[in-house]
């Protein structure tokens, strides 16, 4: 009976230590783990817009009423994470910024930021979180000419569709070959995107 009590005591000794040092290590690694992320963010948006001298924060900006809105017009694996005004050194409005998570992947959640001018025109997406499969789904990282995501930079802001059979018109993007999944998952995030623009300049909507 002593040894269990005795063992009972050491085992919760050694919680309640492991419990300290993890909450010291987290209070330790939180902030620099902040300053990364918010880091990653500001070079998406400096990705996919990089005319923009700084970005503000859209007045009255509200997530879950963003999120809702895309998910009313049948987005419902998209949320609006965030959204910014991409201005000029002069004040001026170029464009907005959003970020966006699809739960839709194949591999789970995909968040990336797109960028679109004030003009309606997509400069392009940058991701910033993905666990799809190498070779695959991870492709629509890649930018460059002839990857998936080359096919969002200076395009129109429209709902578009994803075809394995080639696109042929202006609202179709072709697929990753043997990643059909991440690719119409990150195309609704940026339809989600789209959609949630339109509402800012009061464009239509999807229909």
């Amino acid at each position: 009976m002593k040894n269990l009590v005795k063992d009972a005591l050491v085992l919760t000794c050694i919680t309640v230590i492991a419990g300290f040092a993890l909450g010291f290590v987290y209070e330790i690694t939180k902030a620099p783990i902040a300053k990364a992320q918010l880091a990653e963010l500001q070079e998406a948006y400096e990705t996919v817009f990089p005319d923009a001298a700084s970005f503000e924060v859209v007045d009255s900006f509200d997530s879950t009423t963003a999120t809702a809105l895309v998910q009313d017009e049948g987005y419902e694996d998209d949320s609006i994470d965030n959204c910014f005004e991409a201005v000029d050194a002069s004040g001026n409005l170029l464009g907005y910024v959003m970020t966006i998570t699809t739960t839709a992947g194949y591999g789970g959640d995909i968040t990336f930021s797109i960028g679109i001018t004030t003009d309606g025109i997509i400069n392009g997406y940058s991701i910033t979180d993905i666990s799809e499969t190498a070779g695959l789904g991870m492709k629509s990282k890649d930018t460059g000419a002839g990857t998936f995501s080359s096919q969002f930079e200076n395009r129109q802001a429209e709902i578009f569709t994803v075809t394995k059979t080639g696109a042929s018109s202006s609202s179709e993007v072709d697929a990753i070959s043997g990643a059909t999944i991440t690719s119409k998952a990150v195309t609704n995030g940026i339809n989600a995107g789209v959609t949630y623009f339109n509402s800012l300049v009061g464009g239509a909507s999807n229909e």
